[in-house]
């Protein structure tokens, strides 16, 4: 190897251990979506809207505090709209957006990937 093709490769191997002064793609992505709950919550969204309770049902482990807390900042993220659907009882129902929709294609190779390798 020359020594021009050696330094090349110790300032690539250089850079990659430098520190990220801001969050790369995959840890901005990661904030957006990668909290707990936050896929699986899209997934049971993706072809319809969910009452708060029936998705609490469907989630089973999650607690309700937990669920609240994930939605409202899915809510934020811009991922789905809560509706008030009565006001007496009251009761509202989640949907995913447009926004949300964009992370089903990469949840469904996650599952796929996850069934493949029997994560």
């Amino acid at each position: 190897m020359g020594k021009m093709a050696f330094q090349t490769d110790v300032t690539r191997q250089r850079k990659a251990l430098d520190p990220c002064f801001e969050p790369c793609p995959i840890e901005r992505g990661m904030r957006v979506i990668g909290g707990k709950w936050t896929g699986s919550i899209l997934w049971h969204l993706k072809d319809h809207p969910v009452r708060f309770n029936d998705l609490a049902r469907q989630l089973g482990s999650a607690s309700k505090k937990v669920l609240n807390d994930r939605l409202k900042q899915m809510e934020e993220n811009k991922l789905i709209e809560r509706k008030v659907i009565s006001t007496k009882p009251f009761a509202v129902c989640y949907e995913i957006t447009e926004f949300g929709r964009t992370a089903l294609n990469f949840l469904d190779a996650l599952k796929d990937w996850a069934i493949e390798y029997k994560i």
